[in-house]
Protein backbone atom coordinates (compact mmCIF):
# COMPACT_ATOMS: atom_id res chain seq x y z
CA UNK A 1 0.00 0.00 0.00
CA UNK A 2 0.97 3.07 -1.00
CA UNK A 3 1.03 6.80 1.44
CA UNK A 4 1.65 10.02 0.47
CA UNK A 5 3.13 11.26 3.94
CA UNK A 6 4.04 9.57 7.01
CA UNK A 7 0.84 10.77 8.21
CA UNK A 8 -1.42 9.10 6.23
CA UNK A 9 0.91 5.79 7.15
CA UNK A 10 0.13 5.95 11.00
CA UNK A 11 -3.64 6.81 10.19
CA UNK A 12 -3.68 3.42 8.03
CA UNK A 13 -6.17 4.74 6.09
CA UNK A 14 -8.21 4.55 9.26
CA UNK A 15 -7.23 1.54 10.51
CA UNK A 16 -4.24 2.88 12.41
CA UNK A 17 -5.09 2.53 15.59
CA UNK A 18 -6.00 -0.97 15.20
CA UNK A 19 -2.72 -1.69 12.74
CA UNK A 20 -0.41 -0.08 15.69
CA UNK A 21 -2.40 -1.75 19.08
CA UNK A 22 -1.57 -5.09 17.33
CA UNK A 23 1.90 -4.25 17.07
CA UNK A 24 2.55 -3.30 20.73
CA UNK A 25 0.42 -6.09 21.97
CA UNK A 26 2.42 -8.43 19.74
CA UNK A 27 5.64 -6.78 20.87
CA UNK A 28 5.01 -6.96 24.64
CA UNK A 29 3.25 -10.66 24.59
CA UNK A 30 7.09 -11.36 23.02
CA UNK A 31 8.94 -9.00 25.29
CA UNK A 32 6.79 -10.74 28.08
CA UNK A 33 7.97 -14.19 26.66
CA UNK A 34 11.47 -13.48 26.50
CA UNK A 35 11.70 -11.87 30.11
CA UNK A 36 9.94 -14.74 31.73
CA UNK A 37 12.08 -17.33 30.18
CA UNK A 38 15.30 -15.45 31.48
CA UNK A 39 14.07 -15.41 34.61
CA UNK A 40 12.87 -18.82 34.38
CA UNK A 41 16.73 -20.32 33.26
CA UNK A 42 17.87 -18.35 36.43
CA UNK A 43 15.93 -19.70 38.50
CA UNK A 44 16.62 -23.42 37.48
CA UNK A 45 20.39 -22.62 37.34
CA UNK A 46 19.88 -21.79 41.28
CA UNK A 47 17.92 -24.66 42.12
CA UNK A 48 20.97 -27.28 39.75
CA UNK A 49 22.99 -25.69 41.56
CA UNK A 50 21.71 -25.94 44.93
CA UNK A 51 20.88 -29.90 44.42
CA UNK A 52 24.43 -30.60 43.37
CA UNK A 53 25.52 -28.96 46.71
CA UNK A 54 23.53 -31.11 48.55
CA UNK A 55 23.95 -34.10 46.66
CA UNK A 56 28.02 -33.39 47.51
CA UNK A 57 27.09 -33.26 51.49
CA UNK A 58 25.59 -36.16 51.29
CA UNK A 59 28.31 -37.88 49.24
CA UNK A 60 30.89 -36.67 51.46
CA UNK A 61 28.81 -37.68 55.13
CA UNK A 62 28.71 -41.19 53.74
CA UNK A 63 32.27 -41.19 52.96
CA UNK A 64 32.57 -39.86 56.31
CA UNK A 65 30.93 -42.31 58.14
CA UNK A 66 32.45 -45.26 55.60
CA UNK A 67 35.83 -44.11 56.99
CA UNK A 68 34.98 -43.94 60.69
CA UNK A 69 33.61 -47.62 60.46
CA UNK A 70 29.75 -46.85 60.01
CA UNK A 71 29.31 -45.48 63.46
CA UNK A 72 27.12 -42.44 64.36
Amino acid sequence: MYFDDFQSFINMGGYGLYVWLSFGLGFLSLAWLWLDSVFSQKSLFKRVHAEQARLARIKAASEQQTVSGGKV
